[in-house]
């Protein structure tokens, strides 16, 4: 659903016709860190991100991070995560501030285990173990944020954001509850950074 929804509004907002100067580019870098709902722990990571502004109001995102680490610290299932994003933001600028909504989707690739790593011969088998060959996830973003100018052409941006992952099935949890068909979990997930307006 949030998939359709950012396809339909680039697909909008790429048709209203905006004056050539009001339009600018951004790149920038950023620290991450995000949770899972289903695992504890903070997941940190850093990456860049790419941002098109048509307007002054909008900009149009793609954002890549890279988590280093393995995860989770005590038993860790994945040595390390590459996460891309998509999306769009929407907010006004307020002279040097600008606050936005943002709506964004992507995928989570969660990398294989570091060594050997010990499940259950069981089915279906607990949600680490079926992590645990590596596998790529759905994702989805819903949040906002704020744009500060440091100068003109320079900027500080922090996100924060309910992080969706689409989770394989069948799996059964933490709770030993089973799910039956792929399921959706929400954490949060807070990025900081800065960048170059050109």
């Amino acid at each position: 659903m949030a998939s359709k929804i950012l396809a339909t509004a680039i697909f909008v907002f790429s048709f209203i016709p905006i004056p050539a100067r009001a339009q600018s580019f951004e790149a920038g870098a950023h620290f991450a860190a995000s949770q899972w709902s289903e695992f504890d722990g903070n997941d940190l990571g850093f990456g860049l991100r790419l941002t098109w502004k048509p307007s002054s109001i909008i900009g149009v995102d793609a954002d890549l991070t890279w988590y280093p680490s393995d995860f989770p610290d005590r038993i860790a299932f994945t040595r390390s995560r590459l996460e891309g994003l998509f999306g769009v933001t929407v907010g006004p600028r307020l002279n040097r501030v600008r606050p936005f909504a943002k709506a964004a989707a992507g995928f989570l690739n969660v990398g294989e285990t570091p060594g050997a790593f010990a499940c259950l011969a069981i089915f279906p088998p607990p949600l680490n173990c079926a992590l645990a060959g590596g596998d790529t996830l759905p994702a989805y973003e819903i949040g906002g944020g704020l744009e500060i100018d440091a100068t003109a052409r320079t900027f500080i941006r922090a996100d924060v954001a309910d992080r969706i992952l689409q989770y394989p099935g069948p799996t059964f949890d933490d709770n030993f509850a089973i799910r039956e068909q792929g399921f959706a979990g929400h954490a949060l997930r807070f990025t900081i950074g800065g960048g170059v307006r050109f």
